[in-house]
């Protein structure tokens, strides 16, 4: 599983720790884009409507592959960045 984090921190998909409203997978998505989680979570409802049960089956595997900021904490440092696994 550490394979899948490390790739997963290396392409910035980090579930966010702060501002989560359930797993912090659609804020860490929004963190990585480089918007708020909001619109973020809001677009993930849309797609819900539009293609129904997908988002159902996609947010579960998103938080089981997408590693924590605790995870990030753990194995780089609290100031890791995700830029091609460079600490800052």
């Amino acid at each position: 599983m550490s394979g899948i984090y490390e790739s997963m921190w290396r392409a910035g998909l980090v579930r966010a720790q702060q501002g989560k409203v359930i797993g912090g997978v659609c804020a860490g998505l929004a963190a990585r884009v480089g918007m708020d989680a909001w619109p973020m979570r809001w677009l993930f409802l849309l797609v819900l409507i539009i293609l129904p049960g997908s988002p159902f089956l996609i947010y579960p595997i998103l938080w089981i592959l997408m590693p924590g900021e605790d995870w990030v904490a753990r194995n780089h440092g609290w100031g890791a960045r995700y830029s091609k696994g460079e600490a800052a």
